[in-house]
């Protein structure tokens, strides 16, 4: 698969316009398929998603899918989180990446939401007794990134996005992009832009819009089907820039700082930082984050659950004679009323 990092940075550049001159904190609300607004992998999350210039691996795919093509050999992942806290609702994510030649990754993964069972009603059977339905968000990603030169790498990444109750469903597409510019004596300096959530519009169907209508003057019964309005994605651009404080051999600290720039949403600035110290067989990160927009202090104005403080940490055995990494990562995210997400994992890195 050949790219032109040309045409990424072109496409990014002619969409990040777009987008500067759509956000509009009126909009809020008024997209669907928001479910790809969550990031579903715990250490990023854990910087409060400003690793838009260093998340590498498969926790990229969610960032900036740049950093893909920093994924040694193999990478396995697996998730959960329980969002939103109290809500009840099971949040899953796993998936593999791969490097594929000297400069190339390839990487498959899918993220799920699971509500829980919800009693189905019907206007003949307010109270239920008549079964359950399992509503669901999911989404599929196929992502490849590539290392153009020594400083500058990028990345796409194709999503089937899907949303479901007993008789609706929705399906759509959306293509995140993104580039990432290396510098420094030992690469320390990272800058990262990145364009997600592009795709058509999205729209219900399925039985449930059918009713059954009765005509009073001839009692003559016949199926009525109601017409669903479509929704947009939310499409946002962010824009970070990393830098890491290389103590030795064993202790660095990275401090990214973000911008996000939403379609429908405020726009929102992030600060992480990730202070990683590690011996020959051990490797151990804290980290810690904080996301800020307009309201947040006020909440009669506050619209988002997912902003504030959030923290984690990952611990990683490194084994075998190459020092692949076996970890377990952890981070919580505070979503105001709703209570705390905790997200847990385990990741497999193989070199």
């Amino acid at each position: 698969m050949k790219m032109d990092v040309r045409k990424i940075v072109m496409g990014i550049c002619l969409g990040s316009s777009f987008l500067l001159n759509a956000g509009n904190e009126d909009r809020v609300g008024s997209a669907g398929a928001s479910h790809l607004l969550v990031n579903p992998w715990s250490r990023s999350a854990g910087m409060a998603d400003a690793g838009y210039a260093n998340t590498n691996g498969l926790e990229a795919t969610f960032t900036n899918i740049a950093g893909l093509a920093f994924t040694e050999k193999t990478q396995v992942k697996f998730n959960y989180s329980n969002w939103m806290g109290s809500a009840s609702i099971g949040f899953n994510s796993a998936g593999i990446a791969q490097r594929i030649s000297d400069s190339e990754v390839f990487s498959i993964s899918v993220q799920s939401m699971n509500f829980g069972d919800i009693p189905i009603t019907t206007v003949a059977n307010p109270e239920g007794n008549i079964g359950y339905f399992s509503p669901r968000a999911n989404i599929f990603n196929i992502g490849y990134a590539k290392e153009f030169s020594s400083s500058i790498y990028g990345g796409i990444n194709f999503k089937v996005v899907s949303e479901s109750i007993s008789n609706l469903k929705s399906n759509g597409i959306a293509i995140d992009a993104g580039i990432r510019y290396v510098s420094g004596e030992q690469d320390q300096i990272k800058f990262g832009i990145t364009l997600k959530n592009i795709g058509p519009v999205m729209r219900f169907k399925g039985d449930g819009l059918a009713q059954q209508a009765t005509y009073v003057s001839s009692g003559f019964i016949s199926s009525l089907e109601e017409r669903s309005a479509t929704y947009e994605l939310p499409s946002l651009l962010g824009i970070g820039g990393s830098y890491d404080f290389i103590f030795n051999e064993s202790n660095k600290l990275v401090v990214a700082a973000a911008f996000t720039a939403n379609s429908f949403m405020k726009d929102q600035f992030r600060l992480g930082l990730d202070y990683g110290m590690s011996t020959e067989n051990m490797a151990f990160n804290l980290r810690a984050g904080y996301c800020y927009e307009s309201g947040i202090f006020n909440a009669d104005n506050r619209s988002n659950a997912l902003i504030g403080p959030t923290a984690g940490f990952s611990i990683d055995a490194l084994v075998g004679k190459n020092k692949s990494a076996i970890g377990f990562e952890y981070t919580t995210r505070f979503a105001g009323v709703f209570g705390i997400i905790h997200t847990v994992g385990a990741t497999i890195s193989l070199k």
